[in-house]
């Protein structure tokens, strides 16, 4: 299973519900790691999406504590149970978690690799990351050069966790 997150110097992801900044080659990223394959979220970043719509060419997978939420689109699952039972049908190289901070929290534990957008900056946050440089089960295996957005720098690591 694998997961995507954007985050600062710090690990830092997010502000008042929100991510911290929007890079079009990280959004590119993400698009490209996912055609074709099963993206899991929670319902705030859902509705954070482009029309608060499912991402299209893609199995969209909601977390949502209301039972009655519906979105045309995804399939929606009450608990982590659900979701876990709902994503035993597919390969899990074929998974990945997209956010909020919760669900990646639930699924960390399931994930083998995470994909991090590694922003040099240090922004005004109140939600963060796990700090995988600091996580023993966790080794970087690769990272890009400099890319820069503006002002900004950042780099692509691949984290596996060890065997």
């Amino acid at each position: 299973m694998n997961i995507i997150v954007a985050a600062d110097r710090h690990w830092a992801i997010g502000k008042d519900g929100r991510g911290l900044v929007t890079i079009p080659a990280d959004q590119q990223m993400l698009m490209r790691e996912t055609a074709g394959k099963v993206v899991v979220m929670g319902r705030k970043t859902l509705e954070g999406l482009p029309g608060g719509q499912p991402l299209g060419s893609r199995v969209n997978v909601v977390l949502s504590r209301n039972e009655d939420y519906k979105v045309k689109g995804a399939q929606v699952c009450g608990s982590m149970a659900k979701a876990l039972e709902t994503l035993s049908a597919y390969d899990t190289d074929d998974i990945y978690i997209i956010g909020g901070l919760s669900i990646y929290e639930q699924f960390l534990p399931h994930a083998d690799t995470v994909h991090v957008t590694r922003i040099d900056y240090t922004y005004d946050a109140d939600t963060f990351f796990n700090n995988l440089e600091k996580d023993e089960a966790w080794e970087m295996v690769q990272e890009s050069d400099e890319q820069t957005y503006f002002d900004l720098c950042y780099t692509f690591q691949k984290f596996q966790r060890k065997k």
